[in-house]
Parts: C-alpha cells; sequence; structure tokens
C-alpha cells in the first residue's frame, strides 16, 4: 500500500470510528446566560452557562481550565461568526457563580474558519494561553497560540508556526512549564516531503517568542500526528505522543522525550500492538515523581477490532515498564480518550467508549497500579440508550475522587452530558449527573477541570439550542461532594 493510500485509509479509519462511537451530532455559536443556580433541585449542579456566537449557528466549548487560585474558569472553543466562519471563542467566568467575567474572539487575518484546541493557565494564574489554527488560505494553515490577560482579557501576544512547506499546520496540544516561563504547543505539520510530521514548538510565556522548534516523521511520505502533550514535574522534559506512519505495520503510536530548554530529542519509542495494524495514541500523563510517563490509545487486537493499550515508560530512557489492554465483551471498538494519574502517583485511570454486548457503546473507566500495570478496578456506565461516549477524565487534587464526563443517550434517544465521580481506592460510584438542554436535545461534553480545592468539578462541550444546526457553549460546575 502507498503511503497516499496509507494517509488516507487512516483518515477514514478515524473518521469511521467517530461515525460509530460517537453520537451523531454536530456543535460550535456572544452572550452568556445563567440557566441554572445552587438551588436548582439538580442538587450537585452550582451553576450552568451558555455562549452563542454572533453567527448564531454552531458553537463548542472544546477545552475548559481553572485558575490556580479557582476563581475563574476558562473555556476555548470553536464559533460561528457573521461573515467569518468559525472562529475562536474564549471566555472567562467566575468559578463562584458562573457570570461571564469576558469573552474575547479571534478570526485569523485569512477570514477562514479558524479553531482552537487547547487552554492552559500560568502557574501564577495571571495569563491564558490557548492555541490552535489559523486557516490564512485554504491550502496554507498555522499553529496560532495567543496569550490573554487572565483578569481583563487583553491579549498579551499571538504568534503563529508556519511549517516549511507552508501547508497545513494544526496544533492540537498545549502545556505550560511548571515554572510558567514556557508554553509547549504540539500537533501536526506538513513537511517538504515527508508528508505530515509532528511539531513541537516552545514558546517564551511573557513575550511569546519562539524558543525552538523540533520536528518528527517516521520517514517518506508518512503520516505522523502529535496529539498531546506534557511535562516533567521539574520542568527539564517534554513528551509528546500521537501515531506514526509504521509502513507495514500501518500505524504506531510514536513518545519522545525532549529537552525542554533545547529541544534536543532524548528518545523516541514506537509501539505496534499485537494486532500488527493500528495503533494510535490519544492522551499521556506523567507520574508526580517525574519517573513515569504513562500513554494511552486504541491498538488493533488479533481477533478484535480496536482494544484499549496502556503503556508506561521510563522517563529517563523511554523503555517499556508495562504494557497493558483491554478488549472489551463485543471485541469491537474500544477506545480510550483521556489518563490520568493519581497525585500520589500511585494509580493510572483511564477511560473511554467500549462497545458492549447489550448496547452500541458505554463508558467504560479502568484503574491500573502504576508501578506494575495490575488492573486495580473498572466500572461501565450504561444509561440505557444506543451510545454512552466517556471524553475526558480529571482527577481530584486529594486523589479520592476520579471523575469522567461525555456524552450519554437516554432510552428517549436524546443525548446529555454525563459526568460520574468514582471513589479512586475501589470503583465505588460516589455521584451521577447529566445535563440536558431546555429543549430536552442533544448535548455533548468534551472536557472537565476540577478546582485547586477540589471542591468544585466543570464540564464543558456543545449544546443544541434551537434544531437543526445552533449549537451553543454549556459550561456545567458541579459540587464534587
Amino acid at each position: 500500500m502507498t503511503q497516499t493510500l496509507r494517509r488516507a485509509f487512516l483518515i477514514c479509519s478515524a473518521a469511521s470510528l467517530l461515525v460509530l462511537v460517537l453520537p451523531s451530532i454536530a456543535s460550535r455559536a456572544a452572550g452568556s446566560a445563567r440557566i441554572a443556580s445552587a438551588s436548582s433541585p439538580v442538587e450537585k449542579q452550582l451553576w450552568a452557562s451558555r455562549y452563542q456566537g454572533p453567527g448564531k449557528d454552531d458553537d463548542n466549548g472544546d477545552a475548559v481550565a481553572v485558575s490556580p487560585d479557582g476563581s475563574r474558569v476558562f473555556v476555548t472553543g470553536i464559533s460561528k461568526g457573521v461573515s467569518s466562519g468559525y472562529d475562536w471563542a474564549t471566555i472567562a467566568y467566575d468559578a463562584s457563580t458562573g457570570a461571564s467575567v469576558w469573552t474575547k474572539r479571534f478570526n485569523g487575518p485569512g477570514n477562514l474558519n479558524d479553531q482552537p484546541s487547547s487552554i492552559g493557565v500560568s502557574p501564577d494564574g495571571s495569563t491564558v494561553f490557548v492555541t490552535g489554527w489559523d486557516r490564512l488560505s485554504q491550502r496554507n494553515i498555522d499553529y496560532a497560540t495567543i496569550a490573554y490577560d487572565a483578569s481583563t482579557g487583553s491579549r498579551r501576544w499571538l504568534t503563529r508556526y508556519n511549517g516549511p512547506a507552508s501547508d497545513e499546520d494544526t496544533p492540537q496540544a498545549l502545556d505550560v512549564s511548571p515554572d510558567g516561563t514556557k508554553v509547549f504547543v504540539t500537533g501536526g505539520s506538513v513537511g517538504v516531503g515527508t508528508g505530515l510530521d509532528y511539531a513541537t514548538v516552545a514558546y517564551d510565556a511573557v513575550h511569546g517568542a519562539r524558543l525552538w522548534v523540533a520536528r518528527y516523521t517516521a520517514g517518506g511520505n508518512a503520516y505522523d500526528l502529535a496529539v498531546d502533550v506534557g511535562t516533567s514535574p521539574g520542568g527539564s522534559t517534554v513528551f509528546v505522543t500521537g501515531q506514526s506512519d509504521g509502513g507495514v505495520t500501518l500505524s504506531d503510536y510514536a513518545t519522545i522525550a525532549y529537552d525542554a530548554s533545547t529541544g534536543a530529542q532524548r528518545w523516541v519509542t514506537r509501539f505496534n500492538g499485537s494486532g500488527d495494524f493500528f495503533d494510535e495514541a490519544s492522551a499521556l500523563s506523567v507520574s508526580p515523581d517525574g519517573s513515569r510517563v504513562f500513554v494511552t490509545g486504541t491498538s488493533t487486537g488479533i481477533s478484535s477490532l480496536f482494544d484499549y493499550a496502556t503503556i508506561a515508560y521510563d522517563v529517563s530512557t523511554g523503555a517499556k515498564i508495562w504494557v497493558k489492554r483491554y478488549e472489551g465483551p463485543a471485541k469491537g471498538l474500544d477506545i480510550p480518550s483521556s489518563i490520568g494519574v493519581s497525585p500520589d502517583g500511585t494509580t493510572v485511570f483511564v477511560t473511554g467508549t467500549s462497545d458492549r454486548l447489550s448496547s452500541l457503546s458505554d463508558y467504560f473507566t479502568i484503574a491500573y497500579d502504576a508501578e506494575n500495570g495490575a488492573w486495580l478496578w473498572s466500572k461501565t456506565y450504561d444509561a440505557q440508550g444506543s451510545y454512552d461516549s466517556a471524553s475526558a477524565l480529571a482527577v481530584t487534587p486529594d486523589g479520592t475522587q476520579v471523575v469522567v464526563t461525555g456524552s450519554s443517550q437516554e432510552a428517549t434517544g436524546d443525548a446529555d452530558y454525563a459526568t460520574i465521580a468514582y471513589d479512586s481506592e475501589t470503583g465505588h460510584q460516589i455521584w451521577a449527573k447529566r445535563y440536558d438542554s431546555k429543549g430536552n436535545d442533544d448535548d455533548s461534553a468534551g472536557a472537565i477541570a476540577v478546582s485547586p480545592d477540589g471542591l468544585s468539578v466543570f464540564v464543558t462541550g456543545r449544546s443544541l439550542h434551537s434544531e437543526p444546526t445552533d449549537y451553543d457553549f454549556a459550561t456545567v460546575a458541579y459540587a464534587a461532594s
């Protein structure tokens, strides 16, 4: 199979997975309206705020972050403009009330579709960083990264990265160094004669100056896409992971460690699963002591379609410490979306979507022993509709709860946000709450964050405002206990 056909296969495969696993709902739209409060009959829901963009069409909350002091919640996502196609919309909310503090929109100079992908906050809480892509022309898409003043929303800097081919450059994830001096962005960037490559960029967090760029390709006209980035607790190493063309093995996980100061590659390790076919990493997390990096993703099995595959690597060398697979009872699509580590470093949590015998798909969450990968517990969430798809996971600062969110279809056929908190030690379900828009229509959560004091959980995503395509950002706050 040629490189071009392999790339087409990968893209089509990913698209097919989304069609099969996720709800058939669209998303993406200014103005914020408080629609619920602590006095709501929904006991744990503290507030819910919605945002409809000026295009009043398609708005989607894609990422959420909380300020270090817990006073603000920041959300970014794609939002339809009046005559600018899709723009970025970034909103700061009061964490206690859900009131909008400021809203900033970004439309690139091409006046074409632009889309954010990730958000982060500086350790001192003064700056909010957003990254995404900025379409300058139909063939030229760049990384764009913006720094906003966290108090006022005023723009501090904007910087772009245009890859060597001046073609498609699409960032997927962002991380801020522990000391707040650097911002790391990773994603995919078309190279000259190399197809799509990993491209990881480090910026000065104060001024936005580019510090270094590190690219990775499997060789030839390969398809290599980095999807997540993380930094060691000490700030010395940056890790990225994603999918990389494996030649005859189609695609592998490729996880790379870079020197955070220089961008020099320290190691790269690849994972080709037991099915010797399609392996795509989706997320990574670094242990609190900085000794291990954990990666999860989907991997073709010997007798199954796709399995969870979770790996622990030694941070110093990239050596595999353990690999664990999960094959669901239907031997169908088992696709993890998010990974987290307990604050004491003893437990790794993975969530995602698993085909079941009794329904199309359910949330499926697993806890592993971080030392040896032993299975500690697992939990399934099924709302009795045809699908339930978990998209994100967060661990409370005290380590007592792991909270999962996503989209869940009721027996009536409508989809809601469904957020579930589990006891991190036993997997016992502590609480489960659903968010349903006024119209009883489709709602899908895509991102989650927990307040630094562990008392609140914030979820964002998309929620239907009116048929057929008018979706809003909907951000919901819950009491964690």
